[in-house]
């Protein structure tokens, strides 16, 4: 979590969301929802980014929206709430 939401370093925040996203896991996608669900406008702006460069990348990931979907049964509201909003990012991008 202090990576994806480094007050210091906002390049930080974006790879880290990129990353985890690329990794496509409940776990990885859960630590995104959790710290886009803390996350300020501007650490919100570089998440959503990480997650767009990870979404349109030539590597491709996993269905994300897929893993959102479980996230949005996750006993924890913030997660089920940062859940939502990247599923909301990932119909942005037609992924």
């Amino acid at each position: 979590m202090g990576l994806l939401l480094d007050v210091e370093d906002t390049a930080v925040t974006r790879r880290t969301a990129e990353a985890l996203t690329r990794v496509g896991t409940v776990a990885a996608v859960r630590l995104v929802a959790l710290a886009v669900a803390e996350a300020d406008g501007d650490h919100a702006d570089w998440l959503q980014t990480g997650v767009y460069d990870a979404l349109v990348g030539p590597e491709g990931v996993p269905d994300v929206a897929v893993v959102c979907g479980k996230l949005a049964q996750d006993r924890e509201e913030p997660v089920r709430r940062g859940a939502a909003e990247i599923s909301a990012w990932t119909d942005d991008t037609g992924c």
